[in-house]
Formats: structure tokens, C-alpha cells, sequence
């Protein structure tokens, strides 16, 4: 062979080897799962069921709580995301809480939520807008959000059952549980099947239990919430995102109904 031929054949032979990579790597990437876009169903959640509780677009869905229409202030949509304002003040001081216009019983609910530091907010379900109206956020069982590092209602309670994913005020969640980083997307999972209840964390079960049980309502009669008989053990109620005076943000918030 000359040495021309030899540099040709070496030439094609790098070519081809450059080619059956790039072959490999794109047969690779196309069997990669996609990413779904935010606030948006896959083909299968749509068939698994799934509705979107959230478009990235409108309120549609949301009233305020005690409300007949979406709050004036605190709350806008930007980016595709829901973002309650850190506008200060106590809990539902300012445009107050959020609901979903229908009630669910049994459920399995998920929610994208991104802290800002010292933030402080909760995901509650089985709420009930009784009246008259209390002071303060409309009463529901809470699957709490928390900068559990800087604000200081995670050193309150008992057993940090006010900290991250815990059901606030009565079972704390576990101090070991996955977190992502103040200002990174975390994502709250809430099933419900009749009486059973549990919470997930970033795709990790932080509890379970068992609502009006002999264990639930000894754990109420310590809490804050002792002196409301039905509390946690109403046969449906609404979904609510909580203003507490901090910024934090959703998306991604997802709703199927499940047979108890």
C-alpha cells in the first residue's frame, strides 16, 4: 500500500469510527427519558388520570379563601410559575390564602415549591372554610413548608413537628429527609386513600398515618388544634396554598382522584 493509500484508508477509518459514536451517543440520547415542560401532562398522566390543578398561565381553579373571587395582592402568576409575595405580616395578612374551587376526599396531589430564605408556607388539604372566620389561615390538615435552617417555627412545637414536610403541628417528618437547597424546585407529594394519609419529599415517603385513629387524635389533643373536635377527619375539603408573609413559589401542581 502507498502512503497515500495508507493516509486515505486512515482517514476513512477515523471518519467512520467519528460517525458510529456520534451514532451511539444520539441512539443514547433519544432513549433518554424527556422532560416534560412545567405545568404541563404527559400522554400517560393524562391516562393515569391526572389534571392539572395549575396551567402556568391563570388563576383558573383558585379562589381566596372565604372568597368568591382570586385576592387583589399578594399572589401573581410569572413565568409559569404561582408566587406568593413576601409581602411581611402574620399568616393570610396581607391577599390571604388561596383554595381550589372543587373539594376532594381521596387523592394524590402533587406540588413543585421553590423557599426563598426564612420562608414559611404550607400545602393544606381537607380544609373547611367555617364561619365565622377565624383569625388568621383557613384550618386544614398541612403538609408544612419551611427554611427550616432560618425561620424559627422549626425549633417550635414538639419534636420538629413545625419543620420541612411534617404534618405541621402533630407528626414530625424525619430529619434525614432529602432537601434540596433554599432557591432549587423541591416537590410535595400528598396521598390520601379514605383515612390513609402520607407524605413524600423529592420522591421519598418522610410518614404515614391514619387519620381519626386512636394515635391521630391523641397527637391532635396536644396540638394547637386540640380544641377542634373534627379537625383532619372531614370527609372532603379543598386544597390551599398559604400566604405567610414570605416569597415563595409553585408550579407543577398536579391532581388525581383515587378510589378510597
Amino acid at each position: 500500500m502507498t502512503l497515500f493509500a495508507r493516509r486515505a484508508f486512515n482517514a476513512l477509518a477515523v471518519s467512520a469510527l467519528a460517525c458510529a459514536a456520534q451514532g451511539t451517543l444520539a441512539a443514547q440520547a433519544s432513549n433518554r427519558p424527556s422532560t416534560p415542560a412545567p405545568n404541563t401532562l404527559t400522554a400517560r398522566e393524562r391516562k393515569d388520570g391526572w389534571t392539572l390543578l395549575f396551567d402556568g398561565k391563570t388563576t383558573k381553579g383558585w379562589r381566596g379563601a372565604y372568597l368568591d373571587s382570586f385576592p387583589s395582592q399578594s399572589w401573581e402568576v410569572k413565568d409559569g410559575t404561582l408566587i406568593v409575595q413576601g409581602i411581611g405580616g402574620g399568616e393570610a395578612a396581607n391577599g390571604g390564602d388561596i383554595v381550589t374551587v372543587n373539594e376532594y376526599s381521596s387523592f394524590e396531589l402533587l406540588v413543585d415549591f421553590k423557599l426563598t430564605p426564612k420562608a414559611n408556607s404550607g400545602i393544606k388539604y381537607f380544609v373547611i372554610e367555617e364561619l365565622p372566620k377565624t383569625p388568621g389561615s383557613a384550618k386544614g390538615l398541612e403538609f408544612q413548608l419551611l427554611d427550616d435552617a432560618l425561620h424559627p417555627d422549626a425549633k417550635l412545637g414538639i419534636n420538629g413537628n413545625r419543620t420541612l414536610a411534617s404534618l405541621y403541628d402533630l407528626i414530625p417528618a424525619p430529619a434525614d429527609k432529602v432537601v434540596k437547597p433554599i432557591g432549587e424546585w423541591n416537590t410535595a407529594r400528598i396521598v390520601v386513600r379514605g383515612r390513609h394519609v402520607e407524605h413524600w419529599l423529592n420522591g421519598k415517603q418522610v410518614m404515614s398515618f391514619e387519620r381519626g385513629d386512636a394515635a391521630f387524635r391523641a397527637l391532635r389533643a396536644m396540638s394547637k388544634f386540640k380544641d377542634l373536635p373534627a379537625f383532619g377527619e372531614y370527609p372532603k375539603g379543598r386544597i390551599l396554598l398559604q400566604e405567610h408573609g414570605a416569597q415563595v413559589f409553585f408550579r407543577n401542581i398536579k391532581l388525581r382522584v383515587l378510589t378510597p
